[in-house]
């Protein structure tokens, strides 16, 4: 068995996260990987607090164990929603996309423990100061909004400059990630693009079977120019914004327009020209769908196997 203080920071079985991902992180997937030892998120995405309450709802009635929910500090809604997991007092709020602080000490008063997504050494600081009980440090081969370290250097990185608990994101979807991030020096881990192909995840088919079907060199970064930059399966509708973004002649509120709704098109309607199918570079490792609790399982004796084999090549 993994187990790190981690786990006993959050009453969880294995040192595992899985993401919080708009309109993909609902509360019966969150329920099930908490089911399973690991700590499901809900995803707040640009939803109002009525919809999250609802979720954290419905995730209790589900599992008696510890989940999260995912802030994305963007959204409009951010501040109505920081309101409504200090009164729901969800276990663990996640956040990405911004800086916490100002909430912090609500959450805390609360008894939520406070874990930041972090993409440099300076944001893992200041999220230290304000009182985090953990980060995850978010490489850019993860889906999604990412930054532009990748995770070999962003995590041992950050561990040399927090005090608190890491947890190791981006470019982890077996075991051997997870061996590689405690390693590094993390003590868990975030899987998001492993998770799509959950069988409790509601996303529609299609976007399930693109995962499945990705190869090593199956996602493209759109945004930069934007100045935020996104990671996502490649089709025609991130093709043609990758090339749109090149030309000077389309304005940034264009482009900012040309992306209004699409992953919405892709994880609900599955529409595999117009969407937009958010996934990590390790698309390619996942070939199967699987019940979440089998895929924690799975990865963890894949860990087990990768670390008590890793003084092999010790002489």
């Amino acid at each position: 068995m993994i187990k790190t203080p981690l786990c006993d920071l959050l009453g969880i079985e294995y040192p595992v996260f899985q993401g919080g991902m708009a309109w993909v992180s609902e509360s019966g997937l969150a329920a099930a990987v908490s089911a399973a030892g690991g700590l499901g998120i809900i995803s707040a995405m640009n939803a109002g607090a009525e919809y999250v309450r609802e979720q954290v709802r419905l995730a209790r009635e589900l599992t008696d164990k510890p989940f999260g929910v995912n802030i994305m500090l963007m959204s409009p809604h951010a501040a109505e929603v920081a309101q409504c997991v200090a009164e729901e007092k969800v276990a663990v709020v996640t956040t990405g996309a911004g800086n916490p602080a100002k909430y912090m000490k609500e959450w805390q008063a609360a008894g939520v423990k406070v874990i930041p997504v972090v993409a440099s050494v300076a944001m893992t600081r200041l999220m230290v100061r304000a009182g985090a009980v953990a980060v995850v440090a978010e490489g850019c081969e993860s889906g999604g909004h990412i930054g532009d370290l990748t995770t070999m250097a962003l995590v041992p990185q950050v561990c040399d400059a927090a005090d608190i608990p890491v947890l190791a994101a981006g470019g982890i979807g077996d075991g051997r990630g997870v061996a590689a991030a405690l390693m590094l020096g993390a003590q868990g881990v975030q899987l998001g693009t492993r998770f799509l192909v959950a069988r409790e995840c509601n996303i529609h088919q299609n976007y399930k079977n693109m995962v499945i079907k990705a190869t090593d060199i199956g996602t493209i970064t759109t945004g930069k120019r934007l100045g935020h930059t996104v990671r996502s399966l490649k089709n025609a509708f991130s093709r043609k914004y990758f090339s749109a973004e090149l030309s000077a002649e389309i304005s940034d509120e264009e482009l900012e327009e040309r992306a209004v709704g699409a992953l919405r098109l892709a994880a609900v309607e599955g529409d595999e020209k117009n969407g937009c199918f958010l996934a990590g570079q390790i698309a390619g490792l996942v070939h199967k769908e699987q019940t979440a609790a089998e895929i924690i399982q799975e990865i963890m004796a894949e860990a087990r196997e990768v670390l008590a084999g890793a003084g092999r090549w010790l002489r």
